[in-house]
Formats: structure tokens, sequence, C-alpha cells
């Protein structure tokens, strides 16, 4: 079986293609026009559609990687991005409160703003491996996509999910990002159908 449904969603998981297909010899990379940025566009967006769940594989084995090269500072920066976000949604969420606080404990807050200004010098290095871990996938995946020349099997399996056939995860999540960020994906494989 080469593609397993994702439970009650509707949706295909795609199957792993092969490493000699992902990146040896049947595999054939070019730099890409920086001129004809359309055409570039288009084939990263076909190749994330076709190699998503090898992305995805090798998205896990570089952070594993890079927390088995630094666990104590991966930990700690997982703990440190965790804490900064909680304290960002908390303060977004409830800024009158903090701002009432503030006023009646001016000294608590000024312990309080040294306090995680502390913190964050103490992790940043963590959280700088943190990010090195997350972002490295992303840019080894835009770097094999943007490279990677499309094959006749790559054309027929995203012509598929164009036309509405297999909904995988990658192409729901394209179609999110040109929903929210308002891009423009000038690609036959992300088509919406008409609203009813």
């Amino acid at each position: 079986m080469d593609k397993t449904k994702l439970s009650n969603t509707g949706m295909e998981l795609p199957p792993l293609r092969s490493l000699d297909d992902f990146l040896l010899e049947s595999a054939r990379f070019q730099i890409p026009n920086l001129k004809d940025l359309d055409k570039w566009g288009n084939r990263v967006v076909n190749n994330l559609l076709y190699y998503q769940t090898n992305y995805f594989f090798m998205s896990v084995v570089i952070f594993l990687i890079v927390g088995i090269i630094h666990p104590g500072k991966m930990l700690l920066g997982m703990v440190a991005m965790t804490v900064v976000l909680a304290v960002f949604g908390y303060v977004s969420s409830e800024g009158r409160a903090i701002h009432h606080f503030k006023k009646q404990n001016p000294l608590a807050g000024v312990i309080i703003v040294v306090t995680g200004g502390c913190f964050l010098a103490y992790t940043l290095g963590s959280l700088l491996v943190f990010l090195i871990g997350i972002l490295l996938p992303f840019s080894a995946t835009f770097v094999h996509a943007s490279l990677r020349l499309r094959s006749i099997k790559n054309k027929v399996v995203n012509k598929i999910e164009g036309i509405g056939l297999k909904r995988t995860p990658m192409g729901l999540f394209l179609e999110q990002l040109d929903d929210v960020a308002g891009i423009t994906l000038k690609t036959q494989t992300i088509t919406r159908k008409p609203s009813q």
C-alpha cells in the first residue's frame, strides 16, 4: 500500500519516496532560474507536494541530530521558548491586568523585568540551538525543493492532487498559507473548488 489514510479527515499521506528518487542516482538537480520566479515557485510547490513525507522524515532526523549533539541546550531552549511564548501570550491577553499590577507594585515589576532579562541572557545560547534545530530542516527542505528537477511521476501525482482526487497535509497547508498570507501560488496543483 503506497499511501496512508489519516483518520476521519479525508486526507492521505503520500508514500515515502525512495532514497534513489529523492537524493541519489535518478535524482536530477539544477540551480533554478532566478529571473523566472514563477517557474521557480512552481518547482518548489510541486516538490513540496510530491516529497512531503520525505521532507517530514528529513526534518525529524535533522531535529533529532541537533538534539543529540546538544541535548542539554536543546531541552533548555525548548523550555525557554515555551516560557517566552507563554509570557507573551499572557501579556497580550491580559495587558490591562499587567499594567495595573505594575502601577500598584513598581518594585515587583522591575524585579520581574530584570529577572526575565537575566533568564533570556542565560538561555540565549540554548534558544539559538533550539531555533537552529527548527530552522535547519526548513532550510534543507527549501534548498532541496528548489534544486530538484521534477520527474514525470512527480508531475502526474501533482495533477491528481490538483484536481482534488487526493488531499494531502502539505496541499492543505499550502492552501491555508495562500488564504492567510495572501500569497498567490501560480501552480496548477493548488486549485480550490468553487464555493457553493
